[in-house]
């Protein structure tokens, strides 16, 4: 009998071995192969210049005030103007809203769809007091080891920049391209962008033009950063993250800090345990959507057990998941992310406050919504406070996630085709852009709208974004403006679905 019983074990583990096996070696490659791509000729010397010179516009934006820094962005304009003549003789400029652009490239086929390329002409401020610690000045626009150094170097100014080049070039080489070209540049992406990618939408929609596809800034190609991969990863953002800040507010009876209360009712006490039960109960995560196509993609170019644990989701499922909730960038990819950002209670130390106040940050994951995460924060509020005397409300500029564009389509392999190309060695998968970008506001016109930056970066690259020492190789530049290059000419022509 125990010997049966071992035998009918052992031949279990052995179908399971198989199982294991064949689904693995099922799972093929997904990457396109495509011929290898004459490399286009770019005077670096000449496109890096023309970067730094712009990078030196502080065009810092802000939330409150349209006109800061109008000045710059002004001199921005003047300086396109005179570095790019061809654009500005033949494409239709508009300035919407004061400050942001909008090119139109008129097509020679009124019948086919448009296409639009993004970027932002604003940038981040300097954090204060750390003006010293760059290497060059934030805003020299230094050219040195190689390095276009500088605020906006990368972003957004290399893409916008790289945008301006191609269709320079293209443009003296005589291309004309069959269907509509739209370059849209806002001028307040980094505070949302309602003043300007909003309002070119809006201008776009009134018109009556219903764009085929949409590329603005994103997910970048990555090299060392994705866990089993030997080869760099291109991914391109096909959705992104809706976001909700959730002012939240508890009172309890004022009083002498001598004298506290039961433990737990003080206005401090309540929200601490708040805002550690939401900290400690966010919401559910899964291996689903744009994740689960993102490594069902990659699996087949990883090493050995990544690939099969990958590739064997329903075995392994609950081990892949623990390991990517454990890392920030993968968890937030697979749930809608709980961020406490904001505490003010009281204003003496022998003073117990009537009232403590805290702003939570959630970045929605497609298939949630924002009414769903505020059902969630007042349940979790109401369990651990013992109490519905708080106040909840969420701050304007919420938006829920946008539309996921398919990647079965026309759109996506073209945008796939042209990575490969340029970037030969790299594997290209959809991916979701976490962060907040302009391309939000472009739904109602277009159900083709991906994010993706033709930049090469490492772990030691991402610190720079947003951060001290943001810089743009010169040699990473080249290859940015022949990916749009290239991709304007394959758009321009390509058929529609």
């Amino acid at each position: 009998m125990v010997k049966k019983i071992l035998l009918f074990c052992l031949a279990m583990l052995l179908v399971l071995v198989a199982t294991v096996a064949i689904n693995t070696l099922r799972k093929t490659s997904r990457q396109l192969q495509v011929p290898a791509l004459e490399l286009l000729a770019i005077d670096k010397a000449a496109v890096a210049d023309r970067l730094a010179q712009a990078v030196q516009f502080r065009t810092i934006s802000s939330r409150d005030d349209p006109n800061l820094s109008a000045d710059q962005f002004r001199q921005l304009h003047d300086f396109l103007q005179r570095k790019f003549p061809l654009i500005h003789a033949k494409l239709n400029r508009e300035e919407v809203a004061g400050l942001s652009l909008l090119y139109t490239w008129e097509g020679s086929d009124p019948k086919a769809k448009p296409v639009l390329l993004m970027a932002h002409q604003d940038v981040v401020p300097i954090a204060p007091g750390t003006e010293g610690d760059w290497q060059h000045p934030p805003f020299s626009g230094d050219v040195k080891d190689g390095h276009v150094w500088g605020r906006g170097s990368w972003d957004d100014k290399g893409n916008l920049m790289s945008q301006m080049e191609a269709v320079e070039m293209l443009l003296a080489s005589g291309y004309q391209p069959a269907r509509t070209v739209y370059l849209a540049f806002g001028a307040d992406e980094e505070v949302g962008g309602l003043r300007g990618a909003a309002k070119i939408a809006a201008l776009l929609g009134e018109r009556k033009v219903h764009v085929d596809f949409v590329i603005d800034e994103g997910l970048l190609v990555l090299d060392g950063v994705m866990p089993g991969l030997k080869k760099p990863a291109a991914l391109i953002g096909v959705a992104e993250k809706g976001y909700l800040s959730v002012v939240l507010k508890v009172s309890a009876t004022p009083g002498h800090s001598s004298m506290p209360p039961k433990q737990g009712t003080s206005a401090i006490g309540m929200m601490s345990a708040a805002l550690k039960r939401l900290d400690d109960e966010q919401l559910p995560s899964g291996i689903r959507g744009v994740a689960g196509e993102l490594f069902e993609t990659l699996a087949p170019e990883m090493g050995s057990f990544s690939r099969v644990a990958l590739s064997n989701l329903w075995l392994f499922g609950p081990v892949v998941k623990k390991q990517l909730e454990s890392v920030a960038s993968t968890n937030a990819m697979l749930r809608t992310t709980t961020a406490l950002t904001i505490v003010n209670a009281g204003n003496k130390e022998n003073v117990l406050p009537g009232r403590a106040e805290a702003t939570l940050n959630f970045r929605i994951l497609p298939g949630d919504t924002k009414e769903q995460v505020m059902d969630h924060v007042r349940s979790t509020v109401a369990q651990a406070t013992q109490s519905s005397a708080f106040e909840l409300y969420a701050l304007p500029g919420a938006v829920n996630s946008s539309k996921v564009a398919p990647t079965n389509s026309a759109q996506y392999a073209i945008l796939n085709k042209t990575i490969r190309e340029v970037f030969p060695d790299a594997l290209v998968a959809p991916g979701l852009m976490v962060a907040a970008t302009d391309s939000i506001h472009y739904g109602d016109i277009s159900d083709h709208i991906f994010k993706f930056s033709p930049v090469r970066a490492n772990a030691e690259d991402l610190k720079r974004f947003h951060g001290t020492n943001e810089r743009l190789s010169v040699d990473n530049y080249a290859d940015a403006i022949r990916f749009y290059h290239r991709l304007i000419s394959e758009l321009a022509v390509a058929p529609e679905n």
